[in-house]
This record gives C-alpha cells, structure tokens and sequence, in this order.
C-alpha cells in the first residue's frame, strides 16, 4: 500500500508530520511506503536532523517546491500552483501511483484538488467529509463538514448512504441509525431542502432512518449518522472542540484550585478521558466519494493525529469501503426528487 502525505500541510508541518508517519511505520505492513510529498531538500534535512533516516526503505520523497496557504483561494490555488504538495500528491492518486493521500493542509485546496484529480465515485453527485465524534454512547459519524454548504436533497441521501456504510465497516456498528439534523424532531421543522431529503432518505429500506435530530441528540446516543450541510456540520465540529478543550481547561483548574495532591491524583484520570474524547484519536475526517482514499487532518495536527490518520486510512482502504458504497449505489433505487 502507497500511503502519499502531505509534509508541508499544517501548523506544525513539516516536523510532527514527519514524525507522525515515522511512529506509523511500526505498525504498517512491510510491503506498505510511505510518500512524503513537498520541498525535498526541507524533508531530508529534518530526517537527517532526526536520525530518521534508518527507515529510508520505507519512506520515499516527491519534491513539490510550492506551498498552499492556509488563507488562499481553493481552487484558484490548485490551478496556479500545481507544483504545490497538495497538487502534486493528488495527481500522484490520480496517476495510480498512490493508493492513500492525507493532508493537514488548506481544506478546500485539498477537496477541490481530489474533485479535480480523482474525480467522484461514478453516480456520486458531491463528496462529504465525514468526522466521527467520540461519545460516553459510542462514536457518531456526522457528515458533511465543510465540503459542500450547498446540498441539495439527494446530497444529503447519499452523504447518508456514505456515512452509513463506513460507520457499519470501519465502526463495527452493524445497523447505523441515520438521523437528520433540523431545528426540532418534529416532521415539519427544517428549512424545505431538509424536508426533501428527509423524505428522500426515509424512502430507502435499507437504511435505519429515524428522523429529524437536534445538536444535542448526537451526545445522547439517539443516532450514529448525523448528516448535515457542510456549513451545519463545520459550525458543530469547531464548537464541539472549543468546548471539549475548554472542559478541560476548567476541570484541571477547578482541582489544582482545591488541591495539588488531589491535582497529581486525578491527572491519570485526565489524561484517559482526554484521549478517548479527543478527536485526534481518530486521525481526521474522510473524504467520501472520490474515487480513493483521502483524510484531511486538522491543521493543529500533532505526530499522533497523522499516525492515526494513516491507521484509520488504511483501514478503509483494507475495507474497501469504496468498493461497498459503489455497489449500494448500483443497487438502489432512489432517485433525486424535484428540488423546485
């Protein structure tokens, strides 16, 4: 397996990038590389610097001298700088030359870039990205989170298709319950494209629909699929993580306020639920419906965010998650309704 990684994308790039793939190493297969793609001469320096280069055999580097910047335009940056990391690691997929591409860089840059290149599962109309949220009921995957703010109602029926087939396959959650985010539970709340797409979605048996859901509901075990526009489900993503960050932020003060002892007692504790509850468990969201595997990091990334992020990648590609949603596409009979 060819795993391609963005080196120069990130606010920490390119050392806990290089770092990440490195610790990943020790549980990749023998016959799995690693492509690090960006500016060669930066990359093996900073291998140098780290002794990494004992694992020269299982790294490889793509030179790509141009970089994309977090604050610049998606797709006039991939039509201008097509010798930037993200350009050329997506034409690397596109050319059959790798078989995973991973970015902590410009988001869009990197949606726009696996559109433009790989191109969408045939019968695909937009892809989703799709985040999993870790939960005391169990993990929730929401999408879209950013990659169309746009959606029309059968949008969000195949971001349900999508999200319902890796949350059964990389999840293990065999029947998925589907929930729409809305204003209330209710039939009637909801603006008129979620109504659509609520009917739209409710019209497949095959999918364990359950309704309209509320914020709230995706902590209170209620679904395991939330899907929503990318303008929904980013606002719900970042609140999420400000929130969770300044939990913890509080609770680590409130108990050194009452006692350092009881300070150094807890910070076990801390730590446990802080990893299970932190999204860089999970590595990063997924790209669904381009035609490979794509993950898109948060820019904050640390080694072990990209560490997992390779993990879980290589899991969907093992699962061959695209290959299932291909052929739930072929096999279904709904059809996009009139959206007049």
């Amino acid at each position: 397996m060819r795993i391609a990684i963005d080196a120069m994308g990130g606010d920490h790039a390119p050392d806990e990038i290089l770092e990440g793939a490195i610790e990943s190493i020790k549980q990749l297969d023998k016959d799995d590389s690693l492509i690090l793609v960006g500016q060669a001469e930066v990359i093996e320096s900073k291998l140098g610097a780290k002794n990494l280069k004992k694992y020269a055999e299982s790294l490889k580097i793509v030179n790509a001298p141009e970089i994309i910047d977090m604050d610049e335009a998606p797709i006039e940056a991939i039509r201008k700088k097509r010798h930037s990391s993200i350009s050329v690691m997506v034409k690397l997929a596109a050319d059959g030359q790798a078989d995973i591409v991973i970015s902590a860089g410009n988001t869009g840059a990197f949606v726009a870039g696996c559109q433009m290149r790989m191109r969408n599962i045939e019968g695909l109309n937009r892809p989703g990205i799709a985040v999993v949220f870790p939960t005391f009921e169990g993990p929730v995957t929401m999408c879209d989170v950013g990659a169309n703010i746009a959606c029309k109602p059968i949008n969000f029926y195949q971001y349900a298709l999508m999200a319902s087939v890796y949350s059964k396959h990389i999840l293990g959650i065999d029947n998925p319950r589907i929930g729409i985010m809305s204003i209330g539970e209710e039939d009637a709340k909801g603006n008129e494209i979620v109504k659509k797409a609520r009917e739209l979605i409710k019209s497949d048996p095959k999918m364990n629909f359950i309704g309209n859901i509320e914020g709230s509901d995706i902590f209170k075990g209620k679904c395991d699929v939330a899907i929503c526009d990318g303008f929904v489900g980013n606002v719900v993503l970042k609140l999420t993580e400000g929130l969770v960050d300044g939990l913890f932020k509080v609770i680590k003060h409130e108990i050194m306020q009452e006692s350092m002892r009881l300070a150094l007692k807890f910070k076990p504790i801390m730590m446990r639920m802080y990893q299970k509850y932190d999204y860089n468990e999970y590595g990063g969201a997924v790209l669904l419906g381009v035609n490979g595997t794509a993950m898109i990091c948060h820019g904050s990334s640390k080694s072990r965010t990209i560490k997992n992020a390779i993990l879980t990648c290589k899991e969907f590609y093992n699962q061959k998650i695209n290959e299932k949603i291909k052929d739930y596409l072929s096999t279904t009979t709904v059809k996009e309704i009139d959206e007049q």
